[in-house]
C-alpha cells in the first residue's frame, strides 16, 4: 500500500493535481481501476499537505447492478457515496441499437456525472486512467486517427468548470490487478454487451504481442510522452520524468 500510495503522490506532485481545499468525485464504475483509484485517495488523505474533500459518484448504467459493495466499501473508508439512476444502457443498446456505442456511450455517463459533481458542489473528478491506458491511447489515436495524442493528465473542463485529474498514471495495470486482489476490492462485472470488443482491446492485445519482442515498449512510449512532451505531459513538480513502476 505504501509503494503504491507513494506513485499516487508523485503523481499528484508532478502534475499539481490537487490543492488546499479541492472537493474531489471519484468516478466509481465498480471496475478494479475505479475502485483502486477510490481506496489511493481515501488513504492519501492521510498524507497529502493539501487537506481535501473526497467522494464517490457511480452513474448507474441501467443494466440490473447491485452497488451495495460498493457502498459499504465507502462507509468502511468514510467517503460519502452517491448513485445517478440512468437508462444509458437500456436507451444505446435497446432503444437506439447503437452499432457502434462506446463514443455515445461515454458522453452519455460523462455528461451525467459532469451533472451529479455539480450538483454536490465538487469541483475536480478523479479518474482511473493508469499507465497502460495511457500508452493505449497514444497508439489508438495514431493508428486510427493519424494523430499524435493521447488525454492529459490534467484536463480543465471550460464549459462546466470541473477539472479532471489522473492520479493513477505511474501505476500499471498488473499491479492494480493484484492489489485489488489482495485487498479483495467488491469488483463488479461489467454487464455491457460489447465489453472486451473494442479498439482498445485490440490495441492492448497488439502491445502484449510486439512486447514480447520489444520488453521496454510500454516504459519508451510513456517516457516518450513525456520527453516530447505531449501538451501538459512534462511535469511540472519536484519529480522530473519518473518511470513507470512495474
Amino acid at each position: 500500500m505504501q509503494k503504491l500510495i507513494g506513485l499516487v503522490r508523485r503523481c499528484v506532485e508532478d502534475y499539481q493535481m490537487i490543492q488546499q481545499g479541492d472537493r474531489i468525485a471519484v468516478g466509481v464504475s465498480g471496475g478494479k481501476d475505479s475502485l483502486a483509484l477510490l481506496v489511493f485517495l481515501a488513504e492519501l488523505r492521510k498524507y497529502n499537505h493539501n487537506a481535501f474533500h473526497l467522494e464517490a459518484i457511480t452513474i448507474d448504467m441501467g443494466l440490473g447492478m447491485d452497488y451495495g459493495a460498493i457502498r459499504e466499501l465507502c462507509e468502511k473508508l468514510d467517503v460519502p457515496y452517491t448513485v445517478v439512476p440512468t437508462e444509458i444502457g437500456p436507451v444505446i443498446f435497446e432503444h437506439r441499437q447503437e452499432k457502434n456505442p462506446c463514443s455515445l456511450c461515454s458522453k452519455m455517463r460523462r455528461g451525467a456525472l459532469n451533472q451529479a459533481i455539480l450538483d454536490r458542489d465538487m469541483n475536480k473528478l478523479a479518474l482511473g486512467h493508469h499507465y497502460d491506458d495511457a500508452v493505449e491511447t497514444f497508439l489508438m489515436s495514431l493508428l486510427y486517427e493519424g494523430r499524435i495524442s493521447c488525454f492529459q493528465p490534467v484536463t480543465d473542463l471550460d464549459r462546466t468548470g470541473i477539472i479532471q485529474i489522473r492520479p493513477m498514471l505511474y501505476i500499471h495495470e498488473k499491479t492494480i490487478d493484484n492489489f485489488v486482489s489482495r485487498q479483495e476490492l467488491p469488483v463488479i462485472e461489467n454487464r455491457c454487451p460489447v465489453d472486451k470488443t473494442t479498439k482498445r482491446e485490440e490495441v492492448k492485445n497488439l502491445i502484449y504481442d510486439l512486447s514480447a519482442q520489444y520488453p521496454d515498449l510500454k516504459e519508451r512510449i510513456f517516457g516518450a510522452m513525456q520527453r516530447f512532451p505531449l501538451p501538459e505531459w512534462e511535469p511540472r513538480g519536484r519529480y522530473k520524468r519518473p518511470r513507470g513502476q512495474q
